[in-house]
């Protein structure tokens, strides 16, 4: 049986990595029902707290989601107040062909990402990057 899946990424400002990574993946940063929100906080089951602006609008304070315009393919982006201390044990790996890395690179050290060190096993290599909140990824 198979099964579907997402990669969560816990984040101390998750609308804005959203926002990265949704550029950078060109994917789509989902939307969040703002009036379905409000009702939420007015019937009690939230409160005022639990939210945010984000963009000029009401979204939810515990995460944002990208989505692959294509498929149901989906990375959550999910607040935690603590900052990335250690090596990641799961990664991205974005492939984009080896004519493009370096060039990739740059645009995104160009947009806040740092590139950490280039990897080489046999044949493959790849550029081991860290997104705004350091967390690690391999452009291959």
């Amino acid at each position: 049986m198979a099964y579907d899946f997402q990669i969560v990424v816990d984040c101390t400002e998750p609308h804005t990595l959203a926002d990265w990574w949704a550029e950078t993946m060109g994917w789509n940063v989902e939307p969040q029902d703002e009036a379905f929100i409000k009702e939420m906080v007015a019937k009690g089951f939230a409160t005022d707290e639990e939210t945010t602006h984000h963009h000029g609008r009401l979204v939810w304070r515990a995460g944002a989601a990208i989505r692959h315009p294509e498929t149901d393919q989906r990375v959550l982006f999910q607040f935690d107040a603590a900052a990335k201390s250690v090596k990641n044990r799961v990664h991205l790996d974005v492939f984009v062909g080896a004519d493009q890395r370096d060039a990739v690179r740059d645009r995104l050290v160009e947009r806040g990402a740092t590139f950490l060190w280039a990897g080489r096993q046999g044949p493959h290599s790849w550029l081991t990057m860290a997104d705004p909140e350091s967390n690690e990824f391999c452009v291959t």
